[in-house]
């Protein structure tokens, strides 16, 4: 950019990268107001920093570049600040309240889901789930090789995701079968 501020400039920059670097943003942050912020904030900075900036690549991939770690940037606060909301929101009376209400409306659901999954793969899930045995033991008791019962147990848990699509629901499933 010329070291004065070209108004024309700055704007034809502005409307032919906008989107393309809003898209970039967006495929890091997964919002597509917060990626149209972000490059907001990256168009501000190049203005008020005009003079200081020298580009020695081109203009599209020192946007890219900067666009890409400004999303990082902001991905990285508002996951610290989400954490600590969570923490500062649910005690841990009120969080184990929570998953007691989440264990009994998700039961139904989770056993309809389990009994979906073949007898065979089932018996080896439900024995390592349920009943807490090894893979080894799992295999001994099936007369199967250990790499089996990794497989098997890979797949009804791909079963179990792809039926729900929620790792909380897998998470859930381990902890209310395991009691």
């Amino acid at each position: 950019m010329s070291t004065h501020k070209d108004l024309k400039i700055f704007e034809s920059l502005y409307k032919e990268h906008f989107t393309y670097l809003s898209l970039v943003s967006f495929n890091i942050t997964k919002d597509k107001d917060v990626a149209k912020d972000v490059v907001q904030d990256f168009f501000i900075y190049l203005w008020e920093k005009e003079e200081s900036i020298n580009f020695t690549i081109s203009f599209k991939a020192y946007a890219t570049r900067a666009v890409k770690n400004l999303s990082l940037q902001h991905l990285e606060k508002s996951t610290t600040i989400s954490l600590d909301t969570k923490k500062i929101a649910l005690p841990k009376e009120e969080e184990q309240l929570v998953f007691e209400k989440t264990e009994e409306t998700k039961k139904p659901k989770i056993f309809n889901l389990v009994d979906k999954i073949p007898q065979a793969r089932r018996e080896i899930f439900m024995s390592h789930v349920v009943e807490g045995h090894s893979y080894a033991e799992i295999a001994e008791m099936h007369n199967i090789s250990i790499n089996t019962v990794k497989t098997q147990m890979k797949r009804a848990y791909a079963f179990l995701r792809e039926s729900e699509k929620s790792s909380i629901l897998i998470t859930a499933i381990y902890f209310l079968l395991r009691n």
